[in-house]
């Protein structure tokens, strides 16, 4: 059930590395800061299918990290800076 690609996510000033479908019911569940729409809902409803095994691991990391950009938590990767040489 781990992420190809863990999602981060800032809440509460802290930065949450989600590597799982579990974490993400978790984050999703427990700890997500202010309103929960439509993309909240459809990524906890697929992280619980995956849990229960109905769903792929991948469509929970996207339905994730699309709920995470949609509220503004969502920790975007520094782009890579060339190597000087």
């Amino acid at each position: 059930m781990k992420f190809d690609h863990p999602v981060t996510v800032g809440i509460d000033g802290k930065q949450i590395v989600v590597d799982d479908a579990a974490h993400a019911r978790d984050v999703l569940i427990e700890r997500w800061p202010g309103k929960r729409g439509p993309r909240h809902r459809d990524a906890l409803e697929t992280s619980l299918k995956v849990i229960d095994g109905h769903r792929s691991t991948v469509e929970a990391e996207i339905r994730f990290r699309e709920a995470a950009r949609e509220a503004g938590i969502l920790a975007e990767p520094a782009p890579a800076l060339p190597h000087s040489q």
